[in-house]
């Protein structure tokens, strides 16, 4: 119990090592959901974008550098609150729900929520969307004004599931912001935008409510901009840019072949390179975070188990208890960002260490209970008969009970780790760039969702059936050595 005790105290003590006060540094973090161009998407290796170049001339002519990262739109402004980013720069409307929460800078821009359809669609007006079904980008202005307005919506992550969703009948119209809507039409032609615009609205930075310096400072260079005409051929730069680009790839695809598709989605730009890099970034944690629920599992099932047997450790068993109860009891990815958001909210620490610390909790608890259940299985004359040689409760567990064991449930193991491979998939919650992040990537640049989400798909399922290829042979080889 020392040992145990003591490892957790080295942790904690590991992970303070890597606090970092933000108002040490002239660095300020940028967060944003990079699915949404022209404001921001990923060109390459890097987030660009009209609210990106603006924030980034605000804070160059305030002597500011700054980082960016990229997470779920509806994690955006949590991030801030949480101090895991200074400034949200995504596209943001003011409104008052979203001002009780954090302060906004003047705006920028006016923009509007319009309403996509199929060309064949009889949907012709606002007043037509009652009782069709409509989709929407979940969090966002237009998911607010559609529930508030009309009805309950279909929500999606970003918009270009919804847009492929639209495409292939699921949906009857998507409620998106103009000039994302508007490069969705010019890359299908199938569809089309109706005149009359849903609502208005303005953009605006959010910033934190205890940093009312820093908005002081974004609001007077904001004018400034606005004045000289800066903010302006920002704007014009990325509606050119967004224009030609998808320009160039409807010439690319006007055959619509699968080798173009392929191109397009896989080859142009080493896009391949999203897939593989978070490929890597999958596997690092799945198997970090196995190991690691290795260890707090072994730790919770002996726990347990003593006490089943002798009585003892009645504390700590009830601690272990209401660990397994709370973590089989809440999802994975609510875990994920209490541990990234709550817990480290004052830590700037490695993203792939938090979620190796969130899945490995998670994990801990399941391996806990199927290595219980190991040593469990073994027959109590086991036990017994390491006693009545002389043995010590624990020199028993670890020479005669634990062996056999661990046999018992290696393929339960097995099956964990593949089931903690898939479950990484929510990564992309705390702005890492997992496998799954690497195809919305893909998505948010071609605006296709059908070939990045399959291509994810496979990945995975080549890793599955290679893991369970390998878990057979394990199981075969402890058969035949049981023999």
């Amino acid at each position: 119990m020392k040992r145990v005790f003591l490892f957790f105290i080295s942790v904690i003590a590991a992970f303070q090592l890597f606090a970092v006060e933000n108002t040490q540094n002239k660095t300020l973090r940028i967060v944003t959901s990079a699915n949404f161009p022209p404001y921001e998407f990923i060109e390459g290796s890097k987030i660009v974008g009209i609210d990106i170049d603006i924030i980034r001339e605000v804070l160059k002519r305030n002597g500011y550098d700054m980082s960016v990262e990229d997470m779920k739109f509806d994690s955006v402004i949590v991030s801030l609150q949480t101090g895991k980013g200074d400034i949200a720069a995504s596209g943001l409307t003011v409104t008052e729900d979203r001002k009780r929460q954090v302060n906004f800078s003047i705006p920028y821009v006016s923009a509007k929520q319009t309403i996509i359809v199929r060309k064949d669609s009889a949907i012709d007006s606002a007043a037509a969307l009652k009782g069709v079904r409509i989709g929407v980008q979940h969090g966002t202005t237009g998911d607010s004004y559609v529930t508030d307005n009309i009805q309950e919506p279909e929500r999606f992550d970003d918009a270009a599931v919804a847009v492929s969703a639209l495409l292939r009948g699921k949906l009857d119209a998507v409620v998106l912001d103009g000039e994302p809507s508007k490069v969705h039409v010019k890359k299908n032609p199938e569809l089309k935008l109706l005149d009359e615009p849903l609502t208005f609205e303005e953009y605006a930075f959010a910033v934190d409510k205890k940093q009312p310096e820093l908005l002081e400072k974004l609001n007077k260079t904001l004018k400034e901009m606005q004045q000289d005409g800066t903010i302006d051929a920002i704007i014009e730069k990325y509606y050119q840019h967004t224009e030609s680009a998808v320009a160039e790839n409807s010439a690319e695809n006007l055959d619509e072949g699968f080798c173009s598709e392929i191109y397009l989605n896989f080859v142009k730009n080493q896009r391949w390179r999203y897939l593989t890099d978070g490929f890597f970034v999958t596997v690092c944690v799945a198997f970090a975070s196995v190991l690691f629920g290795v260890l707090i599992g072994f730790g919770v099932a002996i726990i347990r188990s003593t006490s089943d047997q002798t009585g003892k450790f009645k504390i700590a068993d009830w601690c272990c208890r209401v660990y397994l109860t709370v973590i089989r009891g809440t999802p994975v990815v609510l875990q994920l960002m209490i541990i990234y958001f709550v817990i480290f909210s004052s830590m700037d620490i490695d993203k792939i260490l938090v979620a190796i610390i969130a899945f490995g909790i998670n994990s801990g608890a399941y391996v806990a209970e199927i290595i219980r259940s190991g040593i469990m299985s073994v027959d109590r004359g086991q036990m017994e008969a390491g006693r009545s040689l002389g043995l010590s409760y624990a020199k028993t567990m670890n020479l005669i009970i634990l062996p056999q064991a661990f046999k018992n449930v290696l393929p339960a193991l097995g099956n964990e780790f593949i089931v903690l491979l898939k479950e990484t998939s929510v990564c992309g919650f705390i702005a890492l760039q997992d496998l799954t992040k690497g195809g919305d990537i893909i998505r948010s640049q071609t605006y296709n969702a059908f070939l990045p989400l399959i291509a994810v798909a496979l990945v995975y399922l080549i890793l599955v059936t290679i893991f369970s290829k390998l878990l057979g042979m394990l199981e075969k080889r402890l058969k035949k050595n049981e023999q």
